[in-house]
């Protein structure tokens, strides 16, 4: 993404914006590729946001590689919020309208799972825990875990039940 591009604000004028996309929200996404000055980027986005009003627009997403978090402070004072953050990203919002805003807040639950296995003989297997709540009790449970992002779920409960008993299992549905 290059840093700026040249959009037409009225009539034989020009104005340098930030390059975006646009979704089917009236949503800007602004994907940060390269680095620049903090005065220009702060530049850039009060042009770009203005002439996203213009439009219509309602949702900014920043997304700022990690090497680009020097431009945090510049968004920040333009009224963007912290969204989320994953290992090699940040990402910030804002609203345009003077209205509450309604984008969805960043996904706040883990997906976990439990294996019922039973072999050939009609027995269900299940273990006890090592470590946390259970340990030492004596309770006996089915082998559980968390779904790992982009797992399937079926996936994910065999990867259970291999990592805590060493059973291989299947999926039958």
């Amino acid at each position: 993404m290059e840093k700026s591009s040249k959009v037409l604000a009225k009539e034989d004028d020009f104005v340098d914006m930030l390059n975006a996309s646009y979704d089917d929200y009236e949503g800007v996404t602004v994907d940060v590729k390269e680095d620049m000055d903090e005065n220009v980027f702060a530049t850039l986005l009060q042009t770009s946001i203005s002439q996203w009003r213009q439009k219509g627009k309602k949702g900014v997403w920043l997304k700022l590689s990690l090497e680009f978090a020097s431009l945090v402070k510049p968004a920040v004072k333009q009224g963007f919020w912290y969204h989320h953050a994953e290992p090699t990203y940040l990402m910030l919002v804002y609203w345009i309208p003077e209205t509450n805003h309604t984008l969805p807040s960043n996904a706040s639950h883990r997906v976990g799972v439990a294996a019922f296995v039973v072999n050939s003989e009609g027995e269900i297997l299940v273990v006890q825990q090592k470590s946390g709540v259970f340990k030492g009790t004596g309770v006996w449970k089915l082998p559980t875990g968390s779904v790992e992002e982009g797992e399937d779920i079926c996936t994910a409960a065999i990867r259970e039940v291999k990592e805590e008993t060493g059973v291989s299992s299947m999926t039958i549905v």
